[in-house]
Formats: C-alpha cells, structure tokens, sequence
C-alpha cells in the first residue's frame, strides 16, 4: 500500500496502489481486502495467458482458412492458363493477372472482453484494462450505487475515459450481476471472459456465467464460503449451493475445489456445453478457479464419467470413489466409426465400515473426480510469470503454487504423514521416507497446493497403510497408549503384502524442491475475507 500517488488525494479518501493501479477508497464506498492482491495478481497472468493461446488458436485458423482460399485461387488460375492457351481472351488474361496481384491481408490480433459482474472499487477491472496488452473492453459491475461512484472516480483517476456513448475500454454498469449476464446469452453479445469475485459463495452466479462466455471463453470463480465448501458443518448449505455433500478430512480443501467444478458443470451441461479446468486452488480463506467452457454434445455426455460419490472414513480418512457412470466404446467394422455408449456402474463393492479399520464411512459429493489442472496452461501462466516477476508483488508466491500445481498428479486428494501417523500412533515418517518408499514400490508422488506436507499418490490407501506398518517395524508403537477397541489395533493388526524400501529415491527431489520457493504464505494481520461493504442495494431516486 502507498500513501503517495501520482496525483493529489481529495481529503477525507485515501490512496491505495496495486501494480500500476490506483484507487481512492472511502470506508463508507466499496469493499477491497489487500490479502487479495496475489488472487488479483494470479488473475492478470491467467488471463493474459489466455487471451495469447486464444489469439494463437485464432491465428492458426485464420492461416488455414488463407492456404485453403488460395489454394482455390490457384486451381481457379491454373484453369485460366488452361483456357488462354486455347486462345481465350485478352480481357480474361487480365483478370487472371489482377488476381495474382492482390494485396495479401495480414491478421488482426484478436483482443478480448472481459465482464466482471461485481467490482466494488472497480481495482480488478481497472489492473486487466491497463495490464492485459489484448484486452478489447472490460465490463466493470456492481449493484450498489456507491460501489460504481467510487468505480467512477477510480477509472477516471487512472486516466481511462468515460465516454457517454459507453464505449469505452472500461464500460460501467449498475446493476443485478445475473441480469447483466443474461443479457449477454446471445452469441453476439457474449464475451471471453467472466471474473466472479463475490462476498462468499459464487453459486447463484453461475447459470448466468456459463451461457454468457463465448465458446472457449474463460470463466474464473472465487468463493469464500470455506466454511461450507471445507466442512460438515452445513452440508445442506453445500447441497442447496452447489450440489454436492462436503467432506470431513485433511483433504477437504482440494473436495471445495471439486464440489464448485461439480456445480459449474452440471450447469453448463444444461445449454448444452461443458467445462475443461485449467487451473483450480486452494488460496488462504478462498478457493481460485480458472475453467474454460466449450460446447459440444458428446463431451457434455463425458460429464457423467467425470462425477463420482466418495465414501470417507471417519477415523482413517481413506476415500473410495464411487464413479455415477462410465462409457462403453464400440467400433463399426465396416465403416470404422465409434459410437459411444453411457451406462450407470455398478456397486463399488463397499460396505458401510471401512476395509482398512472399521469404522464408518460417510458419503461425500457427487462431485468432479476429473483433473482439477491443465498441466500444459499452468506450465504457461508460470513461464510469464518468470519472465515477469517485476510486474507481480506477489511473484514469489505465485512461482510457488504454480509450480506445485504444475507438478500435482491428476489423482483425486492427498494425505500428510503425520496424520497417519497418528491414526498409528507412531513417530511421524520424514516426507523423503514415505515418498521414497512408494517410489521404490513403483507408484507415483507428488505434494499438492492445498496443504503444506501433503502427498498426492496414484497408490491405493492400503499401500500407504503398508509402508507405514513397514516402518512401525522399525520403530515399534508402545501398544499401551492403545485402547483395547481402538481401530488403531485393527490398522497394526494387519500384515502389510510386502515390505517397504526406504532408501532414498531421487524422484523425490522435483522442480519445486530444487528452488526455494514461497509455496505456502504465512497468514499476516489482516488475513481473512474482511467485512461486507456496508451501502444501499439501490439508487435513491432524485428529487
């Protein structure tokens, strides 16, 4: 935060500077959380990474929709030389001879739209007007008048105009968020991207969201309602919010991220269109997503695979998925087409007590069970942002959850070494030891954003449960700690199917290891989602 800026401070406001953006705040106006500047931060890079693979894409359609209009011009020019050798006319050598001489067209970058459907200060609108280089327009809206005085003020502070035509690169409006959004279903009117930053849950956004992008835009979502999305304490809030149950356990935050995926596909499936996340975390107090949607039939079909049921262990934490459907390819022999077949699963064959120590298992979602990450977009937003870090005061811990995030494997959820531990009551493992054991056995690893010391593996939680019993061999629980029905006797009782090798693997040493990076921030002083603005819903009609 600054206290000098680049022009006078009216009395009685005060400056803030984020990057190269200012606004005058008035604690009566708008809401603003400075804990939000590295979400602010992640946004820009996200986007301006989005709107450059999108001009590519373009770019390359446009290149082959030029070689197929000029291969067709020298088909249409070879049939000429035909003719004129045949003595056709002078009139139509010519024309022949014009033809070849046009003036090649060159291609015009395409520049995005962006919609913010709740501003409050306008910060974020005005940071992608002046940091995303291909940025058409942003749509800067908000219901309460004082919300859009003050983002008035601060558009005009940052010297963009406010052209009374409404055209201009900053386009304020006043008003419902959903109305506006609605407004904008038909495909003309839709833009490339929709930012959804409210004050706690997203969900009522949504359906409006979802048909208001164009197809392949970027729909970004933030909500802070961890206390439902990350907890059992309102599971019929979550329910009513999103569609799904939460979940009790140490990877709750990472089932936040997969219950708003569940919630934004079973909407965008309803018009006909489907979701591809390119990149969801697990942020301090609030969950960041980055998805884009696409439309297409037979993928909006995919969504029912990409949806499980999880059932939880109280006490153990294992998880066994129980997926609503799958499909069932069959090929044509004859004309060689596939013609896909959705069918509802079976049983996953699990009880109501746990395999592993017998308690109980309670059921969590329905929710997304597909990748929460596109590794090759992720790899993309952290090359700009190393070739940018001066542009970021957040730069270092963006690096951090990127490349984490880069490295996460794809399989659903996570575990911590002291939390199984304890299920054992056991000395904890070092992180290398538990990661080199399964390594060795011929699994995959890697830590995950969500929770500092947590492990992401493709191995089942019996494997975990193995290499840990393995290293209770070598160091020895003192049984007299453990009650006669604990379900931590029924856990040592098992004899684990093979021993596990500790010896130091080096695939535990990964790009993230290898730098010193700020994955997980301290929480400072002011962390947490702040206050609610405090101002009128509606203008007051003049007198």
């Amino acid at each position: 935060m600054s206290t000098e800026g680049p022009k006078p401070v009216p009395e009685g406001l005060k400056l803030y500077t984020e990057n190269t953006s200012h606004i005058l705040l008035s604690a009566k106006e708008a809401f603003l959380n400075p804990v939000q500047e590295f979400n602010r931060d992640l946004s820009v890079a996200s986007i301006i990474t989005f709107s450059e693979l999108l001009n590519a894409e373009k770019e390359a359609k446009w290149k082959r929709s030029r070689e197929k209009k000029a291969e067709g011009k020298a088909a249409k020019k070879r049939k000429v030389e035909d003719e004129s050798a045949q003595g056709v006319s002078a009139s139509e050598a010519k024309a022949t001879t014009s033809l070849h001489l046009e003036k090649e067209p060159t291609y015009s970058p395409h520049k995005i739209s962006i919609l913010e459907a709740l501003s409050a200060t306008g910060l974020r609108s005005i940071r992608y007007a002046k940091e995303i280089p291909l940025v058409k327009y942003v749509i800067a809206n908000d219901l309460s008048p004082e919300a859009t005085d003050a983002m008035r003020r601060n558009v005009i502070y940052n010297d963009f105009e406010l052209p009374e035509s409404g055209d201009g690169q900053i386009r304020i409006n006043e008003g419902d968020a959903c109305t506006l959004l609605y407004n904008h279903r038909e495909d003309r009117n839709r833009v490339d991207v929709v930012d959804l930053d409210p004050y706690g849950t997203a969900a009522p956004f949504i359906d409006a969201a979802v048909q208001s992008i164009s197809d392949g835009g970027l729909l970004c979502i933030t909500c802070t309602d961890l206390s439902v999305l990350a907890t059992n304490n309102f599971p019929e809030k979550c329910f009513s919010n999103y569609g799904g149950v939460p979940l009790k356990a140490e990877y709750c935050h990472e089932a936040a991220l997969r219950l708003v995926l569940h919630a934004v596909s079973s909407s965008a499936g309803r018009y006909g269109r489907f979701i591809q996340p390119l990149l969801s975390l697990s942020i301090d107090f609030y969950v960041r997503l980055f998805i884009k949607v696409k439309t297409s039939p037979i993928e909006v079909k995919r969504a029912l695979t990409k949806t499980s049921l999880y059932h939880i262990c109280t006490l153990c934490q294992s998880f066994y998925e129980q997926p609503l459907g799958k499909v069932v390819e069959k090929r044509n022999e004859s004309s060689m087409s596939v013609n896909y077949q959705f069918k509802t699963t079976q049983n996953a064959g699990i009880s109501e007590h746990c395999p592993e120590c017998q308690s109980y298992l309670h059921i969590a979602g329905p929710m997304w069970s597909a990748p929460i990450h596109d590794h090759e977009f992720v790899s993309n937003v952290l090359i700009h942002v190393q070739g940018n870090e001066s542009k970021y005061g957040t730069s270092a811990r963006m690096k951090g959850m990127l490349t984490v995030a880069k490295e996460e494997l794809e399989t659903p959820f996570y575990f911590t070494p002291r939390r199984v531990a304890s299920n054992f009551h056991s000395e904890t493992p070092s992180l290398d030891d538990v990661c080199s054991a399964l390594l060795n056995a011929g699994y995959k690893v890697s830590r995950s954003h969500a929770l500092a010391g947590s492990v992401k593996t493709d191995a089942s939680r019996t494997v975990v449960h193995d290499v840990f019993r393995s290293y209770v061999k070598l160091h020895p629980v003192k049984m007299g700690n453990v009650g006669e029905r604990s379900p931590t006797r029924i856990l040592l009782a098992t004899e684990p199917k093979e021993g596990a090798d500790f010896t130091k693997h080096p695939g535990t040493v990964t790009a993230g290891s290898k730098v010193k990076l700020v994955r997980y921030q301290d929480n400072p002083s002011h962390w947490g989602p702040g206050s609610r603005a405090t101002g009128s819903k509606k203008r007051k009609a003049e007198n």
